[in-house]
Parts: structure tokens; sequence; C-alpha cells
């Protein structure tokens, strides 16, 4: 029987999360206002408020407790089924994108707890894994050239993300540079776990692409969207410290990174500051908690990567940052960039004098948000050029 992840998995995970986050914070902002009320009545009327005050809290306590049991009985019965019951959770698009979003907003918990639905790092072919052996290379790649341009998706992202606009633009940027030579890779990671550990895994994976690949490869390309980016990087920090393959590396011409928040992403630093300020406030306390159980993924966005994470000094590094705006001067695109990076952040330059890539090409594209990025014209245009 399958152990691959099906829509029961999926069922059970939700049932938990309802009790977990929805049920939870209900309860316990219920309860915070509770106490402040009564809080008030006591002083105004003295003992004579204690009755009501007891009946309230013991029907509240009996409400939630009766709604949470139900929810974690529900998750439990799942959870015990034979693996591989009912259909699978991959099995369409809906599903992938499902699964990787949850991945993305608290992997690590689900590899620990729900590891049937835990994302594992692999390239992909048509919606599935494709198996690391020459054999299996072999078939998903039977026009295999010597240079491989891998694409590397963004937070709660998967692989299909880059034929975002596919009907309008006309082609993804892997088939435009399929068409000058290169053959497109496209990978998909659990985002949800620590930035250092994917790439840890990334560069052990794509080792072992290159030894299994069909014929010789002579260049590498790296393209990163958003956190996708920072994992691409962190990859190469790996090597560098000699914790990993280092054959891959030394292939490497040129890495692309697309809105990736090199210096961090004030939406996550935003995130953070909120689950602080809400966590003072007994009444809203709760809601702070779900911001703050985020994914270590998640938590990695605040501060990016910096100069502890050195370019490849062989490798050509061409950055591209967006904004909603026409100008990347404009007032709104210095505070929101694309809706969660700012152009300094994307290009790893800031107002200290950062230069994280001394020497980089620079695209900046107006008029434009953060999942623009994944496929429009300009890009095209770049691409055919530096990777020429």
């Amino acid at each position: 029987m399958s152990t691959a992840p099906t829509v029961v998995d999926a069922l059970a995970l939700a049932s938990a999360v309802v009790d977990d986050l929805v049920v939870a914070t209900a309860r316990d902002t219920h309860q915070a206002i509770a106490r402040r009320t009564h809080g008030l009545v006591r002083r105004g009327v003295g003992p004579a408020a204690l009755p009501a005050e007891v009946l309230h809290r013991g029907i509240a306590a009996t409400v939630y407790g009766a709604v949470g049991l139900g929810f974690r009985g529900a998750s439990r019965g799942l959870s015990r089924l034979p693996a591989g019951l009912g259909p699978e959770l991959e099995a369409g698009p809906r599903g992938r994108f499902v699964n990787a979003a949850v991945n993305g907003l608290i992997g690590e918990e689900i590899r620990r707890d729900r590891p049937r639905l835990a994302i594992e790092m692999g390239v992909r072919r048509d919606g599935r894994d494709v198996p690391l052996t020459p054999a299996g290379v072999s078939r998903a790649f039977p026009e295999a050239t010597g240079r491989i341009v891998v694409f590397l998706h963004g937070l709660c992202e998967n692989e299909a993300y880059w034929n975002r606009h596919r009907d309008r633009v006309g082609s993804t940027y892997g088939e435009s540079l399929a068409g000058r030579g290169w053959t497109p890779v496209y990978l998909r990671a659990n985002t949800g776990l620590p930035l250092r550990e994917n790439g840890v895994v990334l560069a052990s994976l794509l080792q072992r692409l290159v030894d299994a690949w069909p014929t010789e490869v002579t260049r590498i390309a790296l393209v990163g969207h958003s956190l996708g980016g920072l994992i691409l990087r962190a990859s190469s920090a790996v090597v560098a410290e000699g914790q990993g393959p280092a054959a891959w590396t030394r292939l490497v011409s040129d890495v692309v990174t697309l809105g990736t928040p090199h210096l961090g992403s004030w939406f996550a630093v935003g995130a953070d500051h909120a689950s602080r300020t809400l966590a003072r406030a007994p009444e809203v306390a709760a809601f702070g908690r779900i911001i703050d159980r985020q994914a270590p993924g998640i938590h990695d966005l605040i501060e990016g990567l910096a100069q502890d994470v050195p370019p490849l000094p062989h490798a050509r590094y061409h950055l591209v940052s967006a904004t909603l705006t026409r100008s990347a001067r404009h007032p709104l695109a210095q505070a929101v960039g694309d809706l969660l990076v700012t152009p300094r952040s994307a290009v790893g330059r800031d107002r200290r004098g950062t230069d994280l890539f001394p020497g980089a090409d620079v695209l900046h594209l107006g008029r434009t948000d953060h999942f623009g990025l994944l496929n429009h014209p300009e890009v095209h245009t770049a691409l055919a050029r530096w990777l020429a």
C-alpha cells in the first residue's frame, strides 16, 4: 500500500489545527475578556457577582472542552487509519498547492508529528519526484544537455509556480532557456524548515543530480524566487564551510535571485513585532501565538543572509527587484517594495553601505508585485542575455 500523503492525512491535520488554533484561540480570548469584565463587575457590585461568574466559567469550559475534544478525537481517529487509505493528496495540482503551503507555514512541526505529509526536497517532473539515479534521471530528461538551469521556488510555493501567467506571457523561463541549449530542472523544497538545513540538503541533492546526469555537465545556473534564492546561497555556504560536496559548485557560472530578501523581509519583521505586541495584552495574546507559531523558514526571513554567506567567487550574480510603483525611489517602494521585499533587500544593499554582491547585475521592475517576478517579459530578456 502506498505511503504517499492522502486526503485522509490532510483531514487529520486540519482537525488538529482547528482544535489547536481556532478553538484554543477563541477559548483563550473569551476567557481573557471574561476575566476583565467580571473583574469590573466585582468592583461595582461586590461578592454578589460571584455566582454569575462561576456559572459563566463553568458553561464556557464545558462548551470549549467538548468542541476541542471532538476535533482531537477526529484527528486521532483519522491518523490511526491505515497508510495510503483514500485518494492521494498530491494526485492533482490543488492538493500539491495545499501541501506546499502547509509545509511552508508549519513544516518542521509537520515533519515531527505527521511525517507522511512532510515534503522532502527533490527534483520534480510532471508532479512527481525524480529518482536521482542514472536510470531515473535519464528517463526524466531524455534530451539532457551539458548546461543545467536549476529553479527553486519561494516560501509556501512549489515547482508549478514557475508556470504563472504562462498563458499571458506565452512561455516560462525554463521553456525559453530550453530553446537556448539549457536543460531546466525544477526543485521542490519544504520551505518551512530552517534555511541552513535546507541548504545542506540542497548541496547534497545537486551533487547527486550532477553525478547521475546523462551527459557531462559543463555549466550550472541557479535561479531562485524569494526564499528560494536564500536557500541557493545557503547551499553554497555549506560547501564553503566544508559540510557538503564541492564539485557541483565549481560548475556554477550564474546565480539569479528574483525578489529574494537578502537583508530580510519587512513583512516578516512586521509579523514578528506584531506577535510581541499582541502578547502584552491577554485579550489578544492568542492571536500573537498564532503568528509566533510560524515555521523556522519564515523566521529566517527576518534577517535574511548577510556577509557570513559570501557569494561564490567565480559565479556571476544577477539580482532582480520589483516595486509596486514605477520608480524604486518612491516612498511606497522603499517601504513595501513588491509587497513583501524592498528593493534594497532584493539587491543586498542598505543605507549603511552594505553591499553583499559587489559587481552584480541589477534589474529593477516597476509596477510589479512579488509573484509577478515568477514570469515577467523583462526577466525573459535578461536571462537570455545573462545566460548566453
